[in-house]
This record gives C-alpha cells, sequence and structure tokens, in this order.
C-alpha cells in the first residue's frame, strides 16, 4: 500500500465514519426533534440524495476536465460547514424541517461532486491490477464505518440529543479534507471541452455497464423507501431506543466487513461476472428474510438479514466497480462514473417521495414489506442475464472498449 493509497483510505475512513453517525442523527432530528411524519421523512430523504439527479452528469465533466484532488477537498469542507449550522440551530432552538432539507440537499450536491471525484481518483493512485483489492479495501472501510457508526451515532442521540451528535460527521469531513490535501497523485484532467452525454453514451451502450445502471437504479429507488421505513418501523412501530437502533444498523457492518475480505478472492477465483451473478441470487432470498422482522425474539432477523444482505452486496459492489474502473479509458472516467451514479443514486430521491406517500396510506409492516420485495424484484435483470454469469474481464468487453479509446472526445 503506498503513503498515497494510505492517506486516501485513511481520509474514506474518517469520511465515512461521520457520514453513518449522520445517517442515524439526521432522521431521528426529524422524528424525534420536530416529530415528522412518513412524508417529511420522505421528503428528507429526497432531499440528500437530490444532488445526483440534478448534477450528477455535470459532475462527471467536471471531473474529467479538471484535477480530481481540489474537487474533493472542496467538497467536504463545503458538507462541512452545511452540517455544522444545524448544531448551532439546535442550541438556539431556530432549527425547522425546512433547514434539514437545506443542509440534506447542500451536502447531497457536495456527495455528487464527491463521490464521482473519488471514484475516479482511485486508478490515479493504484494500478489496474491493483483494483479489486483496492476497492475491497475500501468497502472494508464502509464495512467498519458501517459496524462502529450507527452505534455510536444512536448512543451520541441518547445522550447528547440529535443536532449535537451530527459535530461528528462535519469534522470528520475536515478530516478527510485535510488529508486528501497531501495526497500525491499523478493526474491527466483532459483540460478542454469535453462532452455532458458522452459518459451516459457510453455507459446505455454497454451491455453490461447498461445493466449494472438499471439494477442499480431500481435498487436505488427502492433504498429511498427503505431510509423512510427503517426508523419509523424500529423506533415508532417497534419501540426500539436511539442506542439499540444504532446497534442494529450497525449489524449489517459485520457482513460487509466479511464480504470486502471474501470480495477479492472469490473475483480472482471465479471472475467478475459470475461474482456479480451469484451475489444477485443471494439478494433475493436474504431480503425476504428481512421482512419477517416483528416483536419479540424477530427482531433478531433484522440484523442478522441486513449483515447477510451486506455480505453479498458488497461482494457484487467490489466485482462492478473494479470491472467498469478497470475497462474504462482514463478521459472518459469521470463522466462514466457520473452517469451511472445519476441513473443510480438518481432514483432515490423518487424513491423518498413514493416511500413518503406509501407510508401515509399503508402500515409501516407493510410498507416494510414493500422495501423488501422491491430489493428482490431489483436483481432479477442480472439473474436474468446469461452475458453476465459468462462475464471476464478480457472478454469483448476489452475489445469493445479499445474502439472507444481510439474515438476522439466530441
Amino acid at each position: 500500500m503506498t503513503p498515497a493509497f494510505r492517506r486516501y483510505v485513511t481520509a474514506d475512513g474518517f469520511s465515512q465514519f461521520g457520514t453513518q453517525v449522520t445517517r442515524v442523527a439526521l432522521p431521528l432530528v426529524a422524528l424525534l426533534v420536530l416529530d415528522a411524519g412518513p412524508l417529511e421523512l420522505g421528503l428528507l430523504s429526497a432531499a440528500e440524495m437530490i444532488g445526483f439527479l440534478l448534477f450528477g452528469l455535470p459532475a462527471g465533466v467536471w471531473v474529467d476536465r479538471l484535477r480530481r484532488k481540489p474537487i474533493l477537498v472542496t467538497a467536504d469542507v463545503l458538507r462541512a460547514v452545511a452540517l455544522a449550522s444545524i448544531p448551532i440551530a439546535g442550541m438556539f432552538e431556530a432549527l425547522t424541517l425546512a433547514q434539514l432539507y437545506a443542509v440534506a440537499v447542500i451536502v447531497s450536491i457536495g456527495t455528487a461532486f464527491f463521490d464521482v471525484a473519488h471514484l475516479s481518483f482511485l486508478p490515479s493512485i493504484v494500478t489496474k491490477e491493483q483494483l479489486p483489492k483496492s476497492m475491497g479495501t475500501l468497502e472494508s472501510v464502509r464495512s467498519l464505518s458501517v459496524l462502529f457508526g450507527p452505534g455510536l451515532g444512536g448512543w451520541l442521540v441518547q445522550a447528547l440529543t440529535a443536532p449535537i451528535a451530527i459535530v461528528v460527521d462535519a469534522v470528520s469531513y475536515l478530516i478527510s479534507a485535510a488529508l486528501l490535501a497531501t495526497v500525491k497523485a499523478k493526474e491527466f484532467p483532459s483540460g478542454g471541452r469535453v462532452s455532458l452525454m458522452e459518459g451516459l453514451r457510453y455507459v446505455l451502450g454497454h451491455r453490461i455497464l447498461r445493466l449494472v445502471g438499471l439494477v442499480g437504479a431500481m435498487t436505488m429507488f427502492v433504498n429511498g423507501i427503505w431510509a423512510i421505513v427503517q426508523p419509523l418501523y424500529l423506533v415508532d412501530e417497534l419501540g426500539v431506543s436511539a442506542t439499540a437502533y444504532g446497534l442494529m444498523i450497525s449489524g449489517a457492518g459485520t457482513g460487509g466487513l466479511l464480504g470486502a475480505f471474501l470480495a477479492p478472492r472469490v473475483i480472482a477465483r471465479f471472475g467478475h461476472g459470475p461474482t456479480m451473478y451469484g451475489a444477485a441470487v443471494l439478494i433475493i432470498p436474504i431480503t425476504v428474510l428481512v421482512a419477517f422482522t416483528g416483536p419479540g425474539w424477530r427482531l433478531a432477523l433484522y440484523p442478522i438479514g441486513m449483515a447477510l444482505l451486506f455480505l453479498v452486496a458488497v461482494m457484487y459492489n467490489v466485482a462492478q466497480g473494479s470491472y467498469r474502473q478497470a475497462i474504462c479509458p482514463e478521459a472518459l472516467r469521470g463522466r462514466m462514473n457520473a452517469s451511472l451514479r445519476f441513473l443510480m443514486w438518481g432514483s432515490l430521491p423518487l424513491g423518498g417521495v413514493v416511500g413518503g406517500l406509501l407510508g401515509e396510506a399503508v402500515t409501516v409492516h407493510q410498507l416494510l414489506w414493500v422495501a423488501c420485495l422491491g430489493t428482490a424484484a431489483a436483481h432479477l435483470p442480472l439473474v436474468l442475464a446469461p452475458a453476465v454469469r459468462k462475464l471476464k474481464l478480457t472478454d469483448a468487453d476489452a475489445k469493445q472498449d479499445s474502439r472507444v479509446r481510439a474515438a476522439p472526445s466530441r
């Protein structure tokens, strides 16, 4: 591991850890402090991801034209300042839902630029052969943050109130910015004009990336519903405390860690395609298991199911993430990642609004079933695609991408 990659991973660790604290604290601010209902939580979930819908594609143009490190640092500082306004307003008892929505939108815009630049920056500090292991390391960091971040977030909410807990995330972004500013990398931005739509055409014209985008869009749409049903069902319906709620979400991190450990080995043994296919097959019964969560002993089904779900989801993410980073030309990588983020994460705010409206019309447990069955259905296109099962990194995709390299940028 090079010094540049160590700083990159450490910065990611601080950022991911703080994000997981806010993942618990922000909806609890709305739910416990501002007495938000299902629709208000749905709108908050939508605001948290609206940046990908509005700026997902333009972010790719910026990332391909400019150096990526300054974009990462600026996005971290922007998110830190926005989040810091929540505890300040809370101290003066001036916090409102409107401010939460505004902060969520600003943070989501910063995240849209950061996420595209972060993915595209990685190949500048590691070799193509190191990508699966590097992606596995990043997923390990994310899983560790899921393992410990929500539990700490729940405890901070209970001990210090939800608005104050968000200070942790603001500080984590500042630390991330400071570390990323010291990373040395060889970047080769185009500096000239690049086509906004070229990345989208590349993704939609590629049989595997097009499928990854479709499954990701369907999954993230359903995740908008998950963001609402999770606090409503566990905290409101089943009476779980803030601390216990954070610990239950942390259960997913144990599975994610194992998935990140296994993914590079499974990919090396079976290939990227079979790993993606196997993960999609396993996700379907696991999400159905989570739907049976209820009072008493059935409460344990939620952390167990989420741990299993994260195990296979992380393996899928490492496989598809390292595959697309390896095959895409350098000059197009930012717009490719931005296009996939636009297609996938852009659907999440729509899911949040739909979930909020559904939450007003059905019971919370019925909404949980909708989320679980929706996640299972989202992965059917992968299961039904023979091309995924046979996919190898050195197959026809490499030939297709060599033709893309030879084509001039429009």
